[in-house]
Formats: structure tokens, C-alpha cells, sequence
């Protein structure tokens, strides 16, 4: 495949298709994967181990115990209901919305100033999707995060509901916490979106050419594009995700931690390396990667819809010439 066809991601549709491209395709990828969403944010906050049955004893009267991804998904449906797998939607389809356009907008800015800063110097392919995936990556997790932090903490409440709307969770936040409460845990995010997105996008580049020319059925539905972002992001998902879960524990922290569907998440000191390190000595390593299958379950699909959904979305409006 040309040189020309693996940088079509970067190179095509103007400006305001691109963000119109990356927001429906945020916006509609979020949708679909809410319900492994809250189950992984569930996993992810439960601080116990359930291996040790004295753990298992002393923190049960503490809230849930969940036991992997489908049992965990049984135990919200029966206490909370269907709307339950659902919860924190709302601020997180503005935070998708959202970070889907300023993602593949910074994508394509990052990559244009590469070219233009070394004109006459060619950098290899892969070393500007990285580059510019980590930038994107840094630029939508910064402008979105009080939403990410909005939704995991939606996502976190049981029954007993700590907020009882999105404006008023709002407006608790600031009155009590201040403006820094919206970007608890920003370090970790940070931290874990600029190796995750400069690795999605250099392996999505690399495997999408390579997977061109694969025979697979219902190519017509572009599943070469679904498939390089399903290994793209299953590989790079698995080499943060500690930092996902440190991210997590983070967002919760301050006055509400208590109320939560967890009600023994511990106090962790500010700062991401404190945290992780204080989780492995109480909790083991192991504890880092928990909700890591449902996360790569929820990765996959969310990916594949995102790419697919994307090129899909872009497409149409050149055809259309919509937003030139």
C-alpha cells in the first residue's frame, strides 16, 4: 500500500469535518459500551481482595463484592436495575462528544505542523502518529477531564445516591471542593492517555495497511479499519492500564468517598507514583489490573465503532460536502 493511503487518516476532510467526524463517532462508540463502562469503573474502585476470605468477610457489609465481568453485571442489573448500567451517560457522552472532535482535530493539527516544521525532513510514518497521538491524546483528556471525573463518580453511586443530578453534582463540587476537585487524578490521566493514544494511533496506522489486503467477510462494512482498531487498542490499553485504575481511584477521592457503592476506598496521598505504590503494598499488583478483561472487552468494540464509525462519518460529509 502507498505512502499516500497509510496518511489518509491524517490528510483528509477540512477541519470542521474532521471535529463533526470525531464527535459522532465519540458520541455514538459511547452509547454502546456504557453498561462495560460502569462495570469496569465497579471492578476498578473495589479495594478488597477476593482471594482472602478474611478480606471477603470484613468488607462485604461495605458494599458489593463483584466477582468478574458477567457476575458483576448480574449483580447491578438485580440491586439497581437496567437504567444502572447506564449511570454517568450523561457527562460522559458530552465528554466522548467532546473528545472525539478535539482528538482527531489534534490529530490532524499535530501531523500538519510535523510536516510543516521539517519540510525536508521525511519522519518515518509511525514516529508522527505517535507523536501526534500522544498530543491529541493530551489535548482532549485536559479540555474533557471534569466530565471523565463526572462520570466515574455517576458511575460509582449505588442506590444511595451522592448526587442527585448532574447540575447539582456540579455545583457541589465547586462549593466544596473548589475548581482543582473537577481534575482529581489528572496526573494519572495524562500519564496514562499520551502513551496509550501515541501507541493506538502508530499501531493503528501500522496494522490498518497491513490488514488491507486480509479476505475478511463484510469487508464492505470496512472491518479491516474495525480490526487494526480493536489490536491497536487492545495492545496499548493493556500497557496502561494501571494507570486507568490509579486514575479511578483518584476521581473519587475527597468528601463523597464514603458514599459511594464502595464504601471502604481507602485515602490515597495526592500524587499518581504514591497512590500506585500504596494499592500494590495493601492490595498486591495484581489489584492494578483489576477490570482489565472487561476493559479490553469494552475497548475492543469501542475502538471499532469509534474507526469505523469515523472514516464512515467523514466520507459522507465530502460526498455530501458538508462542513468544506
Amino acid at each position: 500500500m502507498s505512502e499516500n493511503k497509510v496518511e489518509q487518516l491524517r490528510d483528509e476532510g477540512s477541519r470542521m469535518q474532521v471535529v463533526a467526524a470525531g464527535a459522532i463517532a465519540g458520541l455514538v462508540s459511547r452509547f454502546c459500551i456504557a453498561p462495560l463502562d460502569v462495570v469496569k469503573i465497579r471492578l476498578q474502585l473495589q479495594s478488597h481482595s477476593l482471594s482472602d476470605p478474611l478480606s471477603y468477610a470484613r468488607h462485604a457489609h461495605k458494599g458489593p463484592v463483584y466477582k468478574g465481568t458477567f457476575l458483576t453485571l448480574r449483580t447491578i442489573l438485580r440491586e439497581e436495575g437496567l437504567t444502572g448500567l447506564w449511570k454517568g451517560n450523561v457527562p460522559a457522552e458530552g465528554m466522548y462528544l467532546a473528545y472525539g472532535g478535539i482528538q482527531f482535530l489534534a490529530y490532524r493539527s499535530a501531523t500538519q505542523a510535523i510536516d510543516e516544521l521539517w519540510p525536508n525532513h521525511k519522519l518515518p510514518g509511525t514516529a508522527v502518529s505517535f507523536v501526534a497521538g500522544a498530543v491529541a491524546g493530551t489535548a482532549a483528556t485536559t479540555a474533557t477531564y471534569p466530565l471523565d471525573l463526572l462520570r466515574t463518580r455517576f458511575a460509582a453511586q449505588g442506590n444511595d445516591r451522592v448526587y442527585k443530578s448532574l447540575l447539582s453534582s456540579i455545583r457541589d463540587i465547586a462549593k466544596v471542593e473548589g475548581p482543582t476537585g473537577f481534575f482529581r487524578g489528572l496526573g494519572a490521566g495524562i500519564g496514562q492517555i499520551v502513551p496509550y493514544m501515541g501507541l493506538f494511533f502508530a499501531l493503528y496506522e501500522s496494522l490498518k495497511p497491513a490488514l488491507a489486503n486480509v479476505s475478511i467477510p463484510m469487508d464492505s462494512l470496512g472491518s479491516s479499519d474495525a480490526i487494526a482498531g480493536v489490536l491497536a487498542s487492545m495492545m496499548s490499553k493493556t500497557a496502561v492500564f494501571p494507570l486507568d485504575t490509579v486514575r479511578k481511584r483518584l476521581q473519587v477521592q475527597g468528601p463523597t468517598r464514603a458514599k459511594y457503592v464502595h464504601k471502604n476506598i481507602p485515602v490515597y496521598e495526592t500524587g499518581v507514583i504514591r497512590t500506585m505504590a500504596s494499592i500494590v503494598a495493601k492490595e498486591g499488583v495484581r489489584s492494578l489490573y483489576r477490570g482489565l478483561t472487561v476493559g479490553l472487552f469494552k475497548a475492543a468494540p469501542a475502538s471499532a465503532i469509534t474507526m469505523w464509525t469515523y472514516e464512515r462519518a467523514i466520507h459522507s460529509l465530502q460526498s455530501f460536502k458538508v462542513l468544506e
